[in-house]
């Protein structure tokens, strides 16, 4: 069966927050955005990994994915050093400066990880270089 989130299109699996464009995804357990596109929901997801790294100023795997996936939900250890590793860095490290290569790779790692997969190739890199910051 499709994963939940790529067939909410919401790769990033975000709850349900009246994002632009986004419904409720139906059914009894619904909680997560439904994204009208795959790109609108690949929006919302470098949106919000933005809104932490600026607004909030998370500036570490760590910190950014106990965030996304509290541990009250989540194995949040496990994401973060799966996010970390597939980025190249430690999960403790400070990320620097927001790049559209830094989000289009934790984009990828948080897509694959919250799906076991990745179907949507170059259109991840395309929508995270649209814009450098978003605050």
């Amino acid at each position: 069966m499709t994963p939940r989130g790529i067939r909410n299109n919401n790769p990033g699996n975000l709850n349900f927050a009246h994002q632009a464009g986004a419904v409720l995804e139906p059914g009894p357990n619904a909680r997560f955005a439904r994204f009208p596109t795959a790109e609108a929901g690949l929006e919302a997801l470098r949106d919000q990994l933005i809104r932490y790294i600026v607004r909030d100023k998370l500036n570490t795997v760590n910190a950014i994915i106990a965030k996304w996936a509290p541990p009250n939900e989540n194995n949040t250890s496990a994401y973060a050093q799966f996010v970390a590793r597939k980025i190249g860095v430690e999960a403790s490290a400070n990320l620097g400066p927001v790049t559209p290569t830094l989000i289009g790779e934790m984009m990828t790692a948080i897509i694959e990880y919250e799906n076991g997969q990745n179907p949507y190739g170059d259109l991840v890199a395309q929508v995270a270089g649209v814009q450098e910051a978003a605050a």
